[in-house]
């Protein structure tokens, strides 16, 4: 059994991407005491979002959403290693917020927001476990049909 946070990464053939910069003017993480509140993750890949856009219930499935919330999980944890003076050890996620640009009759968030979710856990552990939000919106930053953003704690 795997133990540590890169063994966990490593046996899954998981690379986390380098953290994205920010595209205005924010910054990608604030660490306040022990907790890390870290900014809105789109899901680039190779520093672009092609691929990632659209309407989730119209021309993205929920099936492809939830790889997209995953995407966006994994420049999240990127930034939480940021964050964490390089690593991935002794941090906890304490709660997601999911946002799906969704149609108007769109009602599976829960199911999309489980590619993060899921994510979470797998790299983790029972530190992956989280409180978390998914909720529809019109539109979203670049037309990507997911973003998520996060809340961790650094543990002692």
């Amino acid at each position: 059994m795997t133990t540590t946070v890169q063994e966990r990464l490593d046996a899954a053939n998981i690379t986390l991407p380098t953290p994205s910069t920010p595209a205005a003017n924010y910054v990608p993480y604030v660490v306040s005491g022990n907790q890390v509140f870290i900014s809105g993750q789109v899901p680039i890949v190779d520093g672009s979002v092609e691929g990632n856009t659209g309407i989730v219930g119209d021309e993205v499935s929920v099936e492809d959403a939830k790889k997209i919330a995953r995407i966006c999980a994994l420049n999240l944890l990127a930034q939480a290693k940021a964050a964490n003076n390089g690593s991935l050890e002794n941090i906890r996620c304490v709660k997601l917020g999911v946002f799906v640009q969704a149609t108007n009759d769109f009602t599976q968030h829960p199911e999309v927001a489980n590619g993060a979710s899921d994510l979470m856990v797998e790299v983790l552990g029972d530190d992956g476990k989280h409180a978390r939000f998914a909720v529809g919106a019109v539109s979203l930053p670049r037309g990507v049909a997911v973003e998520v953003d996060g809340v961790f704690e650094l543990l002692a």
